[in-house]
């Protein structure tokens, strides 16, 4: 029993970090940006405001529906019975009202699906934000996971040189300078595995934001990274950012939002007709059969309301501060398509300067990791010192990160790229638009 006792214990702590780790393993890079989208606080305020916009579209759109008002007029009456609020005193009084005829509304109507509509492409354009931060964090931490490995394996290295050195300068072999140099080098090796590790907690920590999981249980996948398509410098990518990015989407249908706006206050000027009924209950306390040759208690009243607006100059006058308005949106718009033509060229161009620079760090790290084994080797045959495999050393891990800085600087560029062709999501998510 007391065998039992600290055996289940144990079992299911055993059971516990086992889970853990799985939890921690089955955190792919698809898992991630799933998370990402569902927990992002950025698609939440952009979901809000699509949802404000659709319901500023319905409010415009039911004001052609009888909108009716139940209410009571109740008043003393001394002498003539004189109007409350415009309308007789009444027991119970009841008044319905629409549009008819309204053309300025029909524009602001057509203005408010716009605008529905630009927000749409917002939030499409959010989302896409909240993959490329989410990428480029989770491949950042997985070359850093990388890198660190290599840093831990260069420490070690650096620590048994030391070692050595100072046990030849005990002996009498080397001086003292020669002990302070691989001092340095070890210090060097430290100093990078905290950078590295002071990023990689950054790193997971902005991954556990993002997608709501402990940053504890965040161990990258490598192998869970889609492989980026090729760009072909042939394509005209800049024409195809052009016609599918939603940046150039909400500003081309927010410009023409504030063009129907501005028609629609110029109409404003515009002959229209409302439906109006009213209903009303008197009461012989009102005095209304002193006044009146007949009096009877159920009144009501059907027709239409028709205006004519003839002189209004604050309308006129708001009318064009509304066109100046649409066309600073129209110019707008075509600087957005503009910027987001010459960042997509852009960014197809550095690719291929950035795929050249990846392929001349790794030939450098090629032969500087071979160096490093000749040296090694010399040094085991008693050809070369201590001195010279540290040095080969020290060039094969500057060779190394260069060469993973690269590759990330790449891999950044190419993402970037996904997402000025609208293509991000689908790369992203495994061929899900």
């Amino acid at each position: 029993m007391k065998r039992a006792i600290f055996f289940v214990p144990s079992l299911l702590l055993a059971t516990l970090c086992l889970h853990q780790s799985a939890v921690a393993q089955e955190f792919s890079f698809r898992r991630a940006v799933e998370l990402a989208l569902q927990h992002s606080g950025t698609i939440t305020l952009a979901s809000a405001e699509e949802e404000r916009a659709r319901q500023s579209l319905k409010e415009g759109r039911n004001l052609f529906l009888p909108q009716l008002t139940v209410g009571s007029g109740l008043a003393a009456t001394y002498g003539f019975p004189l109007s409350l609020e415009g309308s007789s005193p009444s027991i119970i009084n009841v008044n319905s009202q629409n549009f008819l005829i309204n053309p300025a509304q029909r524009e602001f109507n057509r203005a408010a699906r716009s605008e529905w509509t630009a927000t749409g492409f917002s939030t499409a354009d959010r989302k896409n934000q909240v993959i490329l931060e989410t990428a480029l964090d989770y491949a950042q931490l997985d070359a850093v996971t990388s890198m660190m490995r290599v840093l831990e394996q260069q420490q070690a290295a650096a620590g048994k040189a030391e070692q050595i050195t100072s046990q030849r300068v005990q002996a009498g072999v080397d001086n003292e300078v020669e002990l302070t140099r691989s001092r340095l080098a070890s210090a060097k090796a430290r100093m990078r595995i905290a950078e590295a590790q002071g990023s990689a907690d950054l790193l997971r920590e902005r991954l556990s934001q993002l997608t709501g999981v402990s940053a504890g249980q965040i161990q990258t996948s490598g192998e869970s990274i889609p492989r980026l398509p090729e760009v072909s410098q042939e394509t005209d990518l800049a024409q195809q950012a052009v016609g599918s990015s939603p940046q150039i989407k909400q500003a081309s249908e927010s410009a023409f939002a504030k063009h129907l706006r501005a028609l629609g206050e110029h109409k404003v000027s515009y002959p229209a007709v409302d439906f109006v009924a009213q209903y009303g209950l008197f009461s012989k306390a009102n005095n209304y059969q002193k006044f009146f040759a007949r009096f009877q208690r159920n009144n009501a009243t059907v027709g239409v309301a028709i205006r004519f607006p003839f002189l209004n100059f604050a309308q006129r006058a708001h009318a064009a501060a509304a066109d100046a308005e649409a066309v600073a949106a129209k110019k707008q718009a075509d600087n957005v398509k503009e910027q987001v033509s010459n960042e997509t060229l852009k960014l197809q161009r550095s690719v291929r300067q950035l795929a050249a620079a990846k392929e001349v760090s790794q030939l450098e790290y090629q032969l500087a990791h071979s160096d490093a084994e000749a040296a090694a080797a010399r040094v085991q045959a008693g050809q070369a010192g201590l001195k010279d495999q540290e040095r080969a050393y020290a060039a094969e891990q500057e060779s190394y990160f260069a060469y993973l800085q690269s590759s990330f600087q790449l891999v950044k560029a190419e993402v970037e790229l996904l997402r000025q062709t609208n293509e991000l999501r689908q790369w992203a998510l495994g061929g899900e638009k």
